[in-house]
């Protein structure tokens, strides 16, 4: 099965909490409400290094994929 590369996530239990799921390599879920990341993945030292600049981009990604899924539900 497919999916998409981002999902939006949300639970009764956090009311406040706006969850992004990346779903590619490197996986992790985001918590917009606070940028609080969990990682998904075990990470070597080497990948570690790799992953910090590619992070930043992917989270900025990730909020992208939120304004814009929220546009669409007000039009």
């Amino acid at each position: 099965m497919d999916f998409p590369k981002f999902l939006l996530g949300d639970n009764t239990d956090y009311p406040t909490a706006i969850f992004v799921v990346h779903t590619e390599y490197p996986r992790f879920i985001i918590n917009l409400e606070n940028d609080e990341v969990e990682w998904l993945e075990d990470f070597s030292p080497e990948d570690e290094k790799e992953l910090e600049s590619e992070a930043e981009n992917l989270i900025e990604q990730a909020g992208i994929f939120y304004d814009r899924e929220v546009s669409r539900y007000e039009e």
